[in-house]
């Protein structure tokens, strides 16, 4: 399969004989990387997908009318960040019914995911991620695991570089002190 820049994507998208293959190679391209930071977001293999799911069907709906203001990139990690937190709210609204917290139940998930691997260290420091306020948790996963550039995230998030940067700080120290923590 031919490799496409983000604008060549887009512009196949726009040819209605191209739309699905355009598509297709959208999702091949960034699937992967939209799964794993929703993922880290909402911690279950099964709310990851269901999510990634709804942010390809918003990219379908809204692709044709991209106005390439940013970078294409940029513009899918503002919808995951968007579907993943309205996703976040409409389970804590859930939980008010529930007798447990979201955190609580996010950090229950994380001991009883078959799909995880990792060492206990990398299970405090999900449960340390989880601990943080949304936009530090956001932050923190895009600098941290996604390696993305604080300007890129300020586009993201429509926040100052200066502001990412305490964000990151803040949260960084709260994690260092969790995983620490005996």
């Amino acid at each position: 399969m031919p490799e496409y820049t983000d604008n060549e994507i887009v512009e196949l998208f726009r040819n209605a004989d191209k739309k699905h293959y355009a598509f297709n190679f959208l999702v091949r391209k960034y699937q992967e990387k939209i799964y794993y930071f929703v993922r880290r977001m909402v911690i279950d293999h099964d709310d990851a997908d269901d999510v990634v799911q709804n942010i390809f069907i918003k990219v379908w709906n809204n692709l044709e009318s991209f106005r390439e203001d940013s970078k294409l990139f940029t513009w899918l990690y503002r919808i995951a960040v968007n579907e993943s937190l309205s996703f976040l709210k409409s389970k804590q609204l859930r939980s008010y019914l529930s007798l447990s917290s979201p955190e609580a139940q996010m950090v229950r998930a994380i001991h009883d995911d078959n799909f995880f691997d990792g060492s206990e260290i990398q299970r405090r420091l999900s449960e340390a991620i989880i601990r943080l306020p949304k936009k530090q948790q956001l932050v923190f996963n895009m600098r941290y695991y996604d390696n993305l550039s604080y300007d890129e995230i300020s586009k993201i998030l429509g926040t100052s570089v200066g502001a990412l940067k305490a964000s990151y700080h803040f949260a960084a120290k709260k994690i260092e002190d969790f995983v620490t923590e005996v």
